[in-house]
This record gives C-alpha cells, structure tokens and sequence, in this order.
C-alpha cells in the first residue's frame, strides 16, 4: 500500500512536471493553433523560442494545398502573459508595427473581451475606448496579400496598408459575440500590373460596429482608379455591394482591371461579395 508521503511525492512530481510542461511549451504550438483558426492562410513559419515568448516569420497563404505564399521580411517577435484581467500578448516586427501593440484577452462585465490596443495605449477596461483619432497600429506591403492566392496574385498589388484603431474589439454578449470601437485601413498609392497607370490611388477602409454589427465603408481618398461601397459581416458572412470606374482620361488605362474586379455594366465594374 502507498504511504501517503509517496502519494504526495508522486502528485508533486506530476504537477511540477505539468508547469514546466506550460512554461517550455515550443513555440511550435502556438504556431499549428494559428493555423488551425484560420484555414492555413495565416502562418508562423519557422517559430522559435515557446507559446510565451518566441519569433517567427509572418506568411499569408492560400490554404491548405495552396502553392501560393508571401512571407514578411524579419521576424515576427511576441510575449505572452498576465495583462489586464487575463492574458495580454504584446508583438513586435521591425518592418511592420508601429512600437509594440497589444492584444488583450480580459474579462468585462458581460463575459470576456479581445481588445486590439496600439502602443503606449492604457489598460482596457470596462469602456472599450472610442475616441474620435485612431491611432496607428503598422503598416504593411500590400504586395503580401498575393500569398493569398486568387484574385491577389492575379493583381499583383503594390503600396501600403496602415492599419489605425480607437480601440476595436470582440466582446461576449449573452452568448455571443459583438464588435465594438472602430478601425481604419488606409490603403497608400496603390498598383496594380493590370494597369499601365503607375498608381491607381488612395483609399480608405473604415470598420465600425453598429449594434454589435461589423459594417464596412470604402471610400476613395485619390487617384484614377475611383473606388465605392459598403457592406457587414453577418452571421452567414461578408456580404459587401460596391463599384469601381475609372478617371476621365484613364479609361483606356484601366479597361483590364475594371472587367476582372467585377462585373462590368457600361463603364462601371460592380462589385459583389457574399
């Protein structure tokens, strides 16, 4: 029969082995869960160190069985731990975020919070920030979508992609989940290799949630290329209606791109998702 000092020893030895088993937990695991939660087309390739500190290199991918994939120069950098009411991961990548923004996994009043908080941001809290400047979060090569696949390596896009928020975030709600706060995705002199025009324009992508509801704004800031719409993430998905046309004068310059981005109707391309 066991002596109860053995017992003890044993569930000792098991529980210590346990939290080395979470504190050493490779990196690799953080990596094949963030493949998991979105089909393979978001990737940390080559992921060192463990799940609470680690690099890794940032890949977009078409999928499972895809050929397509674009990788972000550098490394991707994070730490994970204690933050807030809960879990708060902090990143870095020297050619992509502006300083080290945070994510945030906390509880509110209501059920439990994932907050996107751009550097030197405080804490969250209860009140998920609204504040009428978004502030910057990174900035990206639109060039990295290709690694998506179709239609973005037909597109072949160049330009930037800056990502700003007041502080948007997903918070449970009666069993569900709803948006809250705000985001902006500015898109920065684009082109495309469908087009002679060395730039298309300039556009804006603003997301905002009204009554929980994700909505989408697309407005054209400049450029040739004239871009509209709106759309909303339901629960059957995204559905988005808008169109495109071109500058008087570029016709001729975007007649290509206009017939591939959608469906033409005289001079304008409409566009339809969902």
């Amino acid at each position: 029969m066991t002596s109860p000092g053995r017992r003890w020893a044993v569930a000792g030895a098991l529980l210590g082995g346990l939290f080395g088993l979470l504190a050493f937990a490779p990196a690799a695991w953080l990596a094949a869960g963030v493949a998991r939660a979105t089909a393979g087309q978001f990737q940390l390739a080559d992921a060192r160190g463990t799940v609470w500190s680690g690099d890794a290199v940032a890949v977009l991918s078409g999928g499972t069985g895809s050929q397509d994939a674009m990788a972000l120069p550098g490394r991707l950098a994070w730490k994970l731990g204690l933050g807030g009411q809960g879990l708060e991961l902090r990143a870095q990548q020297a050619c992509c975020l502006r300083g080290t923004p945070r994510l945030q996994l906390d509880r509110h009043a209501g059920g439990w919070r994932v907050q996107v908080l751009p550097d030197n941001a405080p804490t969250a809290n209860t009140n998920v920030s609204s504040g009428p400047t978004p502030q910057p979060i990174g900035q990206w090569p639109a060039a990295w979508l290709a690694g998506l696949g179709t239609p973005w390596n037909t597109l072949q896009l160049d330009g930037e992609l800056r990502l700003a928020t007041t502080g948007l975030a997903l918070q449970s709600a009666g069993g569900r989940w709803q948006l809250a706060g705000s985001a902006v995705v500015d898109l920065q002199r684009m082109a495309s290799r469908l087009s002679t025009l060395p730039v298309l324009g300039s556009y804006r992508l603003q997301l905002a949630a009204a009554d929980g509801v994700p909505r989408l704004n697309l407005l054209t800031l400049d450029g040739a290329l004239r871009l509209s719409g709106s759309g909303e993430w339901a629960a059957s998905g995204l559905r988005f209606r808008g169109e495109a046309s071109a500058a008087s004068g570029a016709e001729a310059a975007l007649a290509n791109l206009l017939n591939i981005i959608g469906r033409r109707q005289g001079a304008r391309s409409l566009i339809a998702i969902g």
